[in-house]
């Protein structure tokens, strides 16, 4: 076939964020916006060329149409063979296993993970390197430069059809091209990883009832082939099974806000014994048992508490790692376990430097995401089945495990509050402004609190050396509070301000109050320092 060079000029717009280049659909549906930042990515990182690639998506809209342009690209520009899910979908953690199993040189992932979908939604796409993770910020930043000098780009001449519906192999130019069930792989690596018979005994014994809510993602198929078929939960434990191309109008977020319809299943005696969601690609996890949602460092926490219970990591953990804005309940933990316990900043690839390392076996963040050395992506699913194994061993709940989790460590409270603005250049200012006066508030009071310490985080990578600054405003008040300040990555457009709230409470006596009354003070503290009201914000857009 023949290879057509199509002239064009850059957009000023295409540096990728903490997970890849994310814009409203329209926008990608702009002439030559999503063959600029392909071609951007061959162009800055040739050895894509070389070998095979990963394609999949989480189903949203433009999801076919993106991987049809891919492919063709992919073609001209010489890729040898792409390997591709039935349908163009794929998980990000089943993609992240799949490229270093199949010996890829990397992946494109079509992907605006928890994003609202369809024609009024969110699109995204992100490359992922040789070892399954996401590209580095040294790979995004020469491919933003690629982007804003861009003059052409490669295709084919003409637009063949690529049955992505159909099993098997195919031939795009020179390049081969196979279809392949984006769900096989992933399922054996769950079952190398847990003790499905154990699950199995649970979840078929007529009495054990979970409800797994998909979002009308990408996790459905997957969720109703583990948990269904391979598990034995009676058909219909798994909602909301079908991925649509805008989530059924729904935001794939599993968060309490996002996903309170599921909450509500919980609310009373009568509800299941078991609760979890995920998000738009299935990275992301929601925990429930009756009456409660486990907070993610809450489930960071208990899993590495109970690690020995798992047959992937009976074995111990060489380490773990949390997010800046992740509570504190891990490292507890660790140090109960005498294992290091490494703070990161937000956004996945801090953590595979870690995981490539040896130094990490477990690791999450404050946005719902958790995961292991057996992938470079967080995985949802992966933690459901964590979870479940747990309960099978210990026979005992949800609830009832994080309770004595808290009596043996004391708990956490946590919660996020979000505050969208509009003008991201006000909401840098805010932040800068913010920072300036961190070296005047040790020792100060604010609102009742004494601060006892705060900083700027710069994060010194372990193990490459790298420096990466401003990654987060923090600080710590005496009794056992804390408050993150950061702008958030995952955003389309203006501004997302997320604040962590966090506070330590030993006694246990006190462990039943809510998060929301416990942190009240904190949070307007959190506000007084940021002087929101200045900038016409007077209460949160959303709190998780």
């Amino acid at each position: 076939m023949r290879i057509r060079t199509v002239s064009t000029r850059p957009f000023n717009d295409q540096k990728p964020g903490t997970a890849g280049l994310r814009k409203p659909v329209r926008t990608f549906q702009q002439p030559h916006y999503l063959e600029n930042f392909i071609q951007s990515a061959f162009d800055a990182v040739p050895t894509l060329k070389n070998g095979t690639l990963v394609i999949g998506g989480d189903g949203r809209y433009y999801n076919r149409e993106a991987i049809a342009t891919l492919l063709r690209m992919a073609a001209a520009n010489g890729v040898k063979k792409c390997i591709v899910g039935c349908g163009g979908l794929l998980s990000t953690p089943a993609a992240a296993l799949l490229i270093p199993h199949v010996g890829g040189i990397g992946g494109f992932i079509l992907t605006a993970s928890h994003n609202p979908g369809g024609p009024k939604g969110d699109f995204g796409i992100k490359l992922n390197i040789a070892n399954g993770g996401q590209a580095s910020e040294t790979v995004t930043n020469a491919i933003y430069q690629s982007s804003l000098a861009i003059a052409r780009y490669f295709t084919l001449e003409a637009k063949p059809r690529v049955e992505l519906d159909k099993l098997g192999q195919q031939q795009l130019g020179d390049m081969r091209i196979e279809i392949i069930d984006p769900i096989s792989h992933y399922v054996s690596v769950m079952e190398r990883l847990f003790d499905f018979k154990r699950i199995r005994a649970l979840l078929s014994n007529g009495e054990f009832r979970m409800r797994f809510d998909a979002r009308h993602a990408v996790t459905g198929p997957y969720a109703r082939e583990i948990f269904e078929r391979r598990l034995g939960a009676p058909p219909g434990s798994v909602l909301h099974g079908t991925p649509l191309e805008d989530f059924a109008g729904g935001h794939p977020d599993p968060n309490p806000q996002d996903a309170a319809d599921l909450l509500q299943l919980f609310k009373d005696a009568d509800s299941p014994d078991f609760g979890a969601a995920s998000d738009g690609d299935g990275d992301r996890n929601m925990i429930l048992g009756r009456g409660l949602a486990v907070s993610p460092g809450d489930s960071l926490a208990v899993l590495t508490a109970n690690a020995h219970l798992v047959p992937g990591y009976s074995a111990g953990l060489a380490g773990v790692a949390r997010s800046l804005p992740t509570s504190h309940a891990l490292d507890r933990v660790a140090q109960r376990l005498g294992i290091p316990c490494y703070e990161t900043p937000t956004g996945w690839r801090f953590f595979c430097n870690l995981l490539d390392a040896g130094l990490v076996t477990l690791c999450g963040e404050e946005s719902f995401g958790t995961s292991s050395n057996h992938a470079r992506e967080k995985d949802g699913l992966w933690a459901v089945l964590f979870w479940l194994n747990l309960i099978a061993a210990r026979s005992e709940s949800v609830g009832d495990i994080l309770i004595k989790h808290w009596r043996e460590y004391g708990r956490d409270f946590f919660q996020r509050e979000d505050y969208f603005m509009r003008d991201a250049g006000q909401a840098q200012t805010l932040m800068r402004l913010l920072g300036s006066r961190l070296g005047e508030l040790a020792d100060a009071t604010v609102a009742g609190y004494t601060v006892q310490a705060a900083e700027n985080f710069t994060y010194h990578d372990p193990v490459d050396h790298s420096v990466s600054l401003n990654q987060g405003l923090w600080l710590t008040t005496v009794g056992g509070g804390r408050i993150v300040y950061r702008l958030s990555g995952t955003g389309t457009h203006g501004a997302i301000l997320r604040i962590y709230l966090e506070q330590y409470e030993p006694d246990p006596a006190r462990h039943f109050q809510t998060s929301a009354v416990v942190l009240a003070p904190l949070s307007r503290m959190a506000r007084t320092l940021a002087r929101l009201e200045s900038h016409g914000i007077t209460a949160p857009t959303a709190v998780t």
